[in-house]
């Protein structure tokens, strides 16, 4: 197959698409509780809801994008996903909500799954996830910047997913169609590839990416009630951890293969880890901002090698559709996993179990990382928009 001589824009807006609902979850369960009869608890439990249905699309559809085509499965995910999260902003008696949710989930995971599959496809599937982290951490920065502007309810974070999933509709004509070549039927039930490897790095990303939303999901509340920063305040904080996860995701892109992937998963978890520690024990502006920040900075970078990763084990894309499944089970139950933890022990003890947790998972992701690097990469010419590079990093 060809290389693409541009980056692949349909599929990094449909990433973008995928990805704007746990991007946006802190402030989508903010809303919820503020803005109908739920508890913070209940508000937290439809945050979940939502994440394990886009979960359940990606363990679903992880093997059958090919044989369905990529086309209409992404239209299909993004109706489902206009209905869903559209019909749940125009809604205010609970069960509705808590319905349009769980189909507008099901439509960001089929989205993520298409766009997964044919990502892992491009001869340089890392550039294509660095450049759709780059798009949907933007798009995330602008909600959370203008949509406290647009006054009270829950029902605007939800638009902006709605709307999201609308603007990109169009550019699914330029995905494939079914494929329909009855010499490729057998080649959709052929086994997953590197099992071991693979089912070592979906475990692996379902700690990860718990430990990660555990801290994410009480962020604010350890900054106002631990660090006695305002509410005004602790905003500020994020827009700007934001900020800098743009320029880590710009850095990843830049940087690409030329560390491999060992070092930067590696190391780049032990320094989440330390991220991890410096918030969750923040007393003062200082400490909680540099926390955050830096581990806002650092957070993306890792998780592009991990999907690129992912990517390297099956060029059709099904570990990379799974390994994100399971990274959005650990994120629904991250929050619950953040209060119980710091509802017990508090913050900071809840940051050191979470920071020993990385350390120890840190381990065998790199193994599996030092594994694939040492399978050759075939080398694809190729010709990309600044900065470009000379070899594929999918196996």
């Amino acid at each position: 197959m060809l290389a693409p001589r541009t980056t692949p824009w349909p599929l990094v807006a449909l990433f973008t698409a995928g990805y704007l609902a746990p991007y946006l979850l802190p402030t989508v369960v903010g809303r919820l509780d503020s803005g109908l009869p739920l508890s913070p608890t209940q508000a937290g439990a439809v945050g979940s809801a939502l994440l394990l249905s886009s979960a359940s699309a990606g363990f679903a559809l992880a093997s059958r994008v090919d044989r369905i085509g990529a086309r209409r499965l992404a239209r299909v995910g993004l109706t489902l996903a206009l209905l869903g999260y559209g019909g749940a902003a125009l809604a205010h008696p609970v069960p509705a909500v808590v319905l349009g949710v769980l189909v507008g989930g099901f439509g960001s995971g089929t989205a993520t799954a298409v766009a997964a599959t044919r990502i892992a496809a491009q001869p340089d599937p890392h550039r294509a996830t660095t450049v759709g982290l780059l798009g949907v951490s933007a798009l995330a920065g602008a909600v959370y910047l203008t949509v406290p502007h647009l006054g009270p309810g829950h029902g605007l974070p939800l638009a902006a997913i709605a709307l999201t999933a609308l603007a990109v509709w169009p550019l699914t004509g330029r995905l494939p169609a079914a494929t329909a070549k009855p010499q490729q039927s057998g080649w959709d039930r052929s086994p997953l590839p590197h099992r071991r490897q693979g089912l070592t790095l979906a475990v692996c990303m379902l700690c990860w990416s718990l430990a990660q939303n555990s801290l994410w999901g009480v962020s604010g509340r350890i900054g106002l009630t631990q660090a006695h920063l305002t509410e005004a305040t602790v905003g500020a904080v994020f827009a700007v951890a934001l900020g800098a996860g743009l320029l880590g995701v710009t850095g990843a892109g830049a940087l690409g293969p030329r560390l491999g992937r060992a070092l930067p998963i590696g190391a780049g978890t032990a320094l989440i880890a330390a991220c991890i520690t410096l918030s969750a024990s923040a007393t003062d502006l200082p400490t909680f901002a540099t926390g955050e920040i830096a581990w806002n900075t650092l957070y993306p970078i890792v998780l592009s090698y991990v999907i690129g990763l992912a990517a390297s084990l099956d060029g059709r894309g099904r570990w990379a559709v799974l390994v994100g499944s399971a990274s959005s089970l650990g994120t629904a139950a991250g929050p619950l996993t953040g209060s119980v933890l710091s509802a017990q022990a508090g913050f900071p003890v809840m940051g050191a179990v979470l920071a020993v947790g990385l350390l120890v998972i840190a381990v065998p992701l790199t193994v599996v990382a030092l594994g694939t690097g040492r399978r050759p990469l075939p080398v694809v010419e190729i010709t990309v928009e600044a900065p470009a590079y000379d070899k594929a990093t999918a196996a």
